[in-house]
């Protein structure tokens, strides 16, 4: 059952109007989620400033896919899986390389530190063990990482809730299944 409707241009206020504008303009479409998000103008401004301000922060935009790519997979998000999937490739990464991001297993030893550690605090609410937060400082992340890193797993499951929820339609080529759950 649909409890969220994925909005259209006409739908909606002339100030989500002007962010639907920009992502046509920038991307050519505007992503189901993103209609999903004008459901609450409200939350969908907090989750764009979000967005901005994290894309500002600490990681490159491959550890960002690499972080995004492991809470959506954590998250059991098909959509966020199949629109990072695209993101990653289009930051660098093949296919494989999205699909080891997603079982913490890359062969760059910081990338899978990061996405071990972002797993945990997935999984465990918050508190991983000790032994992936001192292997993501080993590797030479600190603690501006840290906290960016919290506020992305945070940031990545809104997303991926809102889509659980909505069962939201994937807009993008579809993710291959893992054969075992990270």
């Amino acid at each position: 059952m649909k409890h969220l409707e994925i909005l259209t241009q006409e739908q909606v206020g002339p100030e989500v109007r002007e962010i639907f504008d920009g992502l046509k303009k920038k991307i050519g479409k505007v992503p189901n989620v993103y209609g999903l998000f004008a459901n609450s103008p409200v939350a969908f401004k907090a989750f764009l400033e979000m967005e901005k301000a994290l894309d500002g922060g600490f990681f490159s935009p491959k550890e960002v896919q690499a972080i995004e790519l492991m809470v959506s997979q954590v998250n059991d998000c098909h959509y966020c899986l199949a629109a990072h999937t695209a993101l990653g490739k289009m930051v660098g990464f093949t296919e494989q390389e999205t699909m080891n991001l997603r079982t913490a297993s890359s062969e760059n030893e910081k990338l899978s530190a990061l996405t071990a550690l972002a797993r945990e605090i997935t999984l465990q609410k918050g508190r991983p063990e000790e032994k992936y937060i001192d292997d993501f400082f080993r590797v030479g992340y600190g603690k501006q990482a840290l906290v960016e890193l919290v506020a992305f797993v945070g940031f990545m499951s809104f997303s991926n809730y809102i889509n659980n929820i909505a069962d939201t339609p994937i807009d993008f080529p579809h993710a291959k299944e893992l054969k075992e759950a990270a």
